[in-house]
């Protein structure tokens, strides 16, 4: 691994930890509204989580998608699992679809297993997949990742 592809590494990881914090707050956002009987607030708790993930969770997901697993599901010991975060990604945008419809104990029933799903996902992308990437001859984690905002953050969209 390069000196680049450490800083990458850290980089990605601390926009997804970012990422789910900022997950967590509105899902618990939208639990407190729900069990509060706090119908407007419910409804703003929904539409701003509903937003963020139509704004920075699916288009993350994206960028992923053509940025890091293609590479990663090239090698052998990457295929399995790059299939699995895929399949995932069909999951958090599924969870996604049942979370504009849902109302009230629904929708936080769903916020909170998009949060679960998601908070799966980004472990094994961090302690799995982006150390793949950054290991294996031949591939880039810095490369791959570089000016990709969705996957850096604002901070590090220059990259």
């Amino acid at each position: 691994m390069t000196t680049d592809d450490d800083a990458a590494l850290a980089a990605v990881t601390a926009h997804h930890a970012g990422m789910h914090r900022r997950l967590e707050k509105l899902t618990e956002t939208l639990i407190h509204a729900v069990a509060a009987g706090d119908t407007v607030g419910e409804h703003e708790a929904h539409a701003v989580l509903v937003e963020w993930c139509e704004d920075e969770l699916v288009p993350h997901a994206l960028a992923e998608e053509d940025a890091l697993y293609a590479g990663a599901g090239a090698l052998p010991e990457g295929k399995l699992l790059v299939d699995g975060m895929l399949a995932e990604h069909r999951v958090i945008v599924g969870l996604l679809e049942e979370l504009r419809a849902a109302h009230g104990v629904a929708a936080a029933v769903v916020a909170g297993a998009l949060q679960r799903v998601f908070t799966l996902h980004l472990d094994k992308e961090n302690r799995l997949l982006l150390p793949l990437i950054a290991a294996a001859p031949g591939l880039s984690l810095a490369h791959s990742v570089a000016g990709l905002h969705e996957l850096l953050g604002e901070a590090h969209g220059s990259t």
